[in-house]
């Protein structure tokens, strides 16, 4: 049987508004994306880690940990609002005209930063092993249940998912009455390159469900967030990624 090979993305790029240079921001000592590079290189899946930025500081950072970075990200597909796809299909493109070819890739988001190595390797298995999928996407079980959602139109309450069980409309079930939902984490995704450059789609249409255990799916976005992970670690609740090397030195 032929050995699968695959490359792992880490996405970072510059201009997060919400928390600025957020993908290099200080956790327990180290810029977040550390823990993705050393996540993933610990995990033994990948023959390659690359660091997908446009950014020049954020390079030299994940290059110190250990990821490559063959090329920038161009800015038209490096936005706060460009698709994965597109860097995804450029990076990929890009990697098979310089003959490098991968049968598989994954997106390991930096923002997840209590995703381990055992995680990643858990995934790839489950994965690996299923022939008939086109991806895998991590999930959790959802917080806010849909079917408790509304829109407002006109001035007045529509519910967004117009389900019911029975004559009991979803908004007016108990919790524990709901079919469970799931949403998607920023954690971990897996899929086969050709999905991405024949399909136009980092997903597919058959997508492995690997949900979530624990803190893994936890995702930093805003400084709240930053807050949250810092109290995690200290309260022993979450566990990061090991990373060896000394801090990266901004000075």
């Amino acid at each position: 049987m032929k050995r699968l090979n695959a490359v792992a993305f880490i996405p970072a790029r510059a201009g997060s508004k919400r928390v600025p240079d957020k993908n290099i921001c200080s956790i327990a000592g180290h810029p977040l994306l550390a823990y993705s590079v050393c996540a993933a290189i610990d995990s033994g899946v990948f023959d390659v880690v690359i660091c997908a930025t446009d950014s020049e500081l954020y390079a030299d950072v994940a290059r110190y940990y250990g990821a490559e970075v063959p090329f920038l990200r161009k800015s038209e597909i490096s936005g706060d609002k460009s698709p994965d796809i597109e860097w995804v299909a450029w990076m990929l493109q890009e990697l098979r005209a310089a003959g490098r070819v991968y049968d598989a890739f994954s997106i390991l988001r930096p923002t997840s930063p209590f995703r381990l190595p055992e995680t990643i390797q858990q995934a790839w298995r489950i994965f690996s092993e299923d022939p008939h999928a086109d991806s895998l996407r991590a999930v959790e079980k959802c917080k806010q249940h849909p079917g408790k959602a509304w829109v407002v139109r006109n001035q007045r309450l529509l519910p967004l998912l117009p389900y019911a069980n029975g004559t009991t409309p979803w908004h007016s079930c108990q919790y524990a009455d709901l079919p469970e939902v799931y949403v998607q984490n920023a954690s971990l995704e897996m899929a086969w390159t050709r999905v991405a450059l024949e399909q136009n789609s980092i997903t597919g249409e058959a997508i492995i469900p690997f949900i979530s255990q624990g803190h893994e799916g936890f995702d930093i976005n805003g400084p709240e967030d930053l807050w949250m992970a810092e109290h995690l670690l200290s309260s022993g609740d979450g566990s990061l990624p090991n990373v060896s090397l000394q801090p990266y030195n901004f000075l």
